[in-house]
């Protein structure tokens, strides 16, 4: 019992420490998003780049932080499911938005690796309750 304790403050912090350095890449990319606003419109019955990027960050971020807030989240086995859906790479979207860009937007190309890598440790934490 005391492992699965320790791992899952383990797993806590880092998620803390990722959700705090993910603001400050989102930042960091303000005039990235700034330009590609101008460039990645989505067709009227799609969403953006932007905004598809927006709904998912909400989405892990909230979950992350009720982890950090609270070392758990509201409806547990709800979110488990949505974050298996959550697959950032999976959204249309963003996979041709950062297939389209392989020399470009190094910013936001790493914010959102590091937003999936977040999905996936607030999953791992939540598989371990």
């Amino acid at each position: 019992m005391a492992q699965v304790q320790n791992k899952l403050a383990l797993g806590q912090d880092i998620i803390v420490q990722l959700l705090a350095q993910l603001t400050v890449d989102y930042q960091n990319t303000k005039s990235e998003r700034k330009e590609i606003s101008q460039r990645y419109l989505g067709f009227e019955e799609d969403f953006s780049f932007l905004e598809e990027l927006e709904l998912v960050t909400v989405s892990i971020r909230g979950y992350a932080t009720q982890i950090e807030e609270r070392a758990e989240v509201e409806n547990r086995e709800q979110a488990i499911a949505e974050l298996h859906q959550l697959r950032v790479f999976d959204r249309s979207a963003i996979a041709q938005f950062y297939d389209e860009t392989r020399s470009g937007y190094l910013q936001m190309r790493s914010y959102i690796r590091m937003l999936d890598y977040l999905r996936l440790l607030v999953l791992e934490y939540l598989q371990m309750e």
